[in-house]
């Protein structure tokens, strides 16, 4: 059966306004925990919300455009009624920031659940359960449960009453595996603090040395200034495109360090991107066309290089070594796929050719750089070919 969702929006902070709508990775809470429901799979998410102002409609609005159904309600009832009698529930508590991995580990739950943390006095803002747990602020209930406590409310409050009746159930109490504890959104230094760790958790392995060894600091400060900002990880791809092409068109007019300028400007942009996706919970589409552009608007980059050296001096071996390297990168490409090899960080690549061409650069051996990399290109071909087959054998 289909997931639904169950998010309050309807406390306020010291200051009057509403938790939900405090600033976390960018957008505002409610954002967050719509989008992490609706990355596990959530359909409806209702937000249950005494009042609708202007910040949160703009919320909802900025939801509804990237294709997540938000439906606000102001009363328990006609939450109850947006969900099926049997629908298992994901039920968010108000200002709650949760990491993804622990709302889908819920949200997969097979029976009725209740995310818990220690009830000690690290986690005394948590809602108190027993002498024992405190709730995590997650939960997997189901429609009915909610309808008849909907039924009977009365003057009570939706989202404790709902826990409550959950653990009468019987429900099972889960805890929350070291690490993973949620964030209460009620300060700002809480909500920085979730911003941090939201960017180490963003961290993902990388398949080349430049971007291993090299970039990390760079693409770790410019997804921390980027993430609160209105960029959209695309317009990153967009960039490193646009500066690919504009090298190649600085090297057929020989403005050769120009050329490389903005392909080291462009070279972290496609990670920043991928780091800013997965903050927002909006991964990047794998068939992205202008991301796909990417590899081949390098090779135009080298072959224009290749040109220009030839026609200035280097003969026709420029040419051949830089087609020769472009030969080999793409049968490197086809030959590898997906697959992972030992030492696979020192294969040929975008970036390993760009830093490794530096030197040869700044002494001005720009055709000697182009023979560096038709080598570079066919030995990785070649190792990674013998690796395929020897993996195939196996």
């Amino acid at each position: 059966m289909s997931l639904g969702a169950l998010i309050s929006a309807y406390q306020e902070d010291d200051a009057g306004s509403l938790k939900a709508l405090m600033p976390i990775a960018g957008r505002t809470l409610v954002e967050y925990q719509a989008r992490c429901a609706s990355a596990a799979g959530a359909a409806p998410i209702v937000v249950m919300v005494e009042r609708v102002p202007v910040a949160l409609a703009a919320a909802f609005e900025r939801l509804r455009a990237e294709g997540i159904s938000v439906v606000p309600v102001s009363d328990p009832n006609d939450a109850a009624a947006r969900f099926e009698p049997g629908m298992p529930i994901l039920q968010m508590a108000d200002g709650i920031a949760p990491a993804v991995n622990l709302v889908e580990r819920v949200a997969e739950a097979e029976e009725r659940v209740v995310a818990t943390v220690p009830d000690d006095e690290r986690h005394q803002n948590f809602e108190r359960i027993d002498n024992e747990h405190r709730w995590a602020g997650l939960a997997l209930v189901d429609g009915r449960t909610l309808a008849s406590t909907a039924a009977m409310l009365g003057d009570w409050d939706l989202q404790s009453t709902l826990l409550r009746r959950t653990i009468q159930a019987g429900a099972n109490l889960a805890g929350v595996p070291d690490g993973a504890t949620p964030f209460i959104a009620d300060a700002e230094s809480d909500a920085a603090a979730f911003d941090r760790h939201l960017v180490t958790a963003s961290r993902q392995t990388r398949r080349d040395w430049p971007s291993r060894y090299l970039l990390p600091i760079l693409e770790e400060f410019a997804t921390e200034r980027l993430m609160r900002s209105p960029v959209r990880p695309e317009w990153l791809i967009l960039g490193a495109l646009a500066l690919t092409l504009g090298a190649a068109f600085s090297f057929t007019r020989g403005w050769l360090w120009p050329g490389m300028t903005m392909l080291l400007l462009a070279s972290p942009l496609d990670l920043i991107a991928e780091r800013l996706a997965i903050l927002r919970l909006q991964p990047l589409p794998a068939r992205l066309l202008s991301r796909r552009l990417l590899w081949p608007a390098a090779g135009i980059a080298l072959l224009a290089l290749g040109w220009f050296e030839t026609r200035h001096g280097s003969g026709w071996g420029a040419m051949a070594a830089a087609l020769s390297a472009v030969a080999f990168a793409e049968a490197l490409r086809i030959e590898r796929g997906g697959l992972a090899v030992p030492g696979e960080q020192w294969l040929f690549g975008i970036r390993p050719a760009l830093f490794a061409a530096i030197p040869f650069a700044a002494l001005g051996w720009w055709s000697v750089l182009l023979g560096v990399l038709a080598v570079y290109a066919a030995a990785s071909f070649f190792v990674v070919q013998h690796l395929a087959h020897r993996i195939a054998r196996d």
